[in-house]
């Protein structure tokens, strides 16, 4: 089903010829048609939710100088995916799980055909009546290795960083990931190109967090609260300006920023934190504060508060994420990493899940405030649900980031 108010649409993984689907099949393209031709027309972020739990696909369109010359329209970050088989932690004794809802867009091939589809009706937009035919297109893309441009990896744990997922990407693609993640990586000897993840807080300027092979415009950093040692609760923050002219680089050898240009350097965030982040986390006040200005698109942060055994804290939940949204005020909230996997294993076994809504959460924050008059215009949106933008995203389900 697709909610034209938030352009939202399934996001199927096949590539097939109108006349050949099915009744679900063919309405599932028109969706997909209708949620492409809404975003580029504005020149808008699509964000694909692959399955139930957390794999991710952002599609950032890339700026125009850089599309002219019949360049790709969007630059493809896949996020966490781990799309089919079981992931195990350590041993299959102590925790072993997959997928209750087999994950709509299936495998990376799956993506592959997503973006390729998606890059072809993008492409007939673009070009309008001066494009070229669709079997013209076709050949152009059959060209193309790979449609995913960059991973992201938010932890080592198998759920974000499945190996059997990821040995079918090109090993072309550059991956980049938690200083945890980064020797799992390294261990498969597939990809060529393995970075880092630089913590956000060592350069509050997000241009220092545009790491080679990165464009410019775009960088990927991780926010993290420095009381969490381990960093479980931490996310990534994936950062955009595609608005520059790209007339004057700021990345001099060394990698470092000169001073910008006359030109806008806000950048938008998509902030990903599967498991929550702490809603006191001081990075998150650094992203409120940051200069040039950074404004929070998505907050994806799961509603399951999650723990192992009475006193193991593992995913935050929606309390959390309400506080969250509240501090950085972002357009969507989106939930995340709630599928209620089959699992086998001690962990499984110990595993408590409170299931949360945003209803509950913002039932629970209005009690808080016990009816304080301190400052009235706080009280106006707390307690309510003005400012939370909660979009329930599904699994194959898309969103327009207006």
């Amino acid at each position: 089903m697709r909610r034209l108010a938030n352009s939202k649409s399934k996001a199927g993984g096949k590539h097939v010829q109108e006349n050949d689907m099915d009744g679900p099949a063919a309405q599932l393209h028109q969706n997909l048609q209708d949620a492409v031709s809404d975003a580029l027309a504005m020149r808008r972020p699509v964000l694909h939710h692959l399955s139930a739990d957390t794999a991710w696909l952002l599609m950032i369109p890339r700026p125009v100088a850089a599309t002219k010359r019949g360049g790709r329209v969007y630059f493809n970050i896949l996020i966490d995916p781990w799309l089919s088989g079981t992931q195990t932690d350590y041993t299959s004794w102590l925790s072993k799980q997959w997928h209750a809802e087999k994950p709509r867009v299936p495998n990376i091939a799956a993506v592959e055909e997503l973006i390729r589809e998606t890059e072809t009706l993008a492409s007939g937009i673009r070009f309008g009546k001066g494009r070229k035919s669709n079997a013209h297109e076709t050949e152009d893309h059959d060209g193309v290795e790979t449609f995913i441009d960059a991973v992201a990896i938010s932890h080592q744990f198998t759920d974000h960083c499945h190996e059997q997922t990821m040995r079918d990407v090109h090993p072309n693609v550059p991956v980049f990931a938690t200083e945890k993640a980064i020797p799992l990586i390294e261990s498969w000897k597939h990809f060529r190109v393995v970075q880092t993840i630089p913590h956000f807080s060592q350069d509050p300027d997000w241009h220092a967090t545009s790491v080679p092979p990165l464009p410019e415009w775009l960088g990927i950093s991780r926010l993290v609260t420095s009381s969490d040692m381990l960093y479980f609760h931490s996310a990534l923050m994936i950062t955009f300006n595609n608005q520059q002219s790209g007339q004057a680089s700021r990345r001099s050898s060394s990698h470092q920023y000169t001073e910008p240009e006359e030109e806008d350097e806000t950048a938008e965030a998509v902030i990903y934190t599967p498991h929550g982040i702490h809603s006191y986390s001081e990075n998150l006040d650094l992203v409120t504060k940051a200069n040039p200005p950074i404004k929070t698109l998505v907050l994806i942060h799961g509603l399951e508060d999650i723990t192992l055994g009475a006193a193991q804290q593992l995913n935050l939940g929606a309390h959390n994420g309400l506080k969250a949204q509240r501090k950085l005020k972002a357009s969507y909230w989106v939930g995340t990493h709630d599928e209620d996997k089959k699992g086998t294993g001690i962990v499984g076994w110990l595993l408590r899940r409170k299931k949360i809504s945003v209803k509950d959460a913002v039932e629970a924050e209005r009690k808080r405030m016990g009816g304080s008059k301190k400052d009235e215009a706080t009280d106006e949106v707390l307690g309510s649900f003005q400012g939370v933008n909660w979009v329930d995203l599904g699994n194959g389900e898309s969103l327009v980031l207006q």
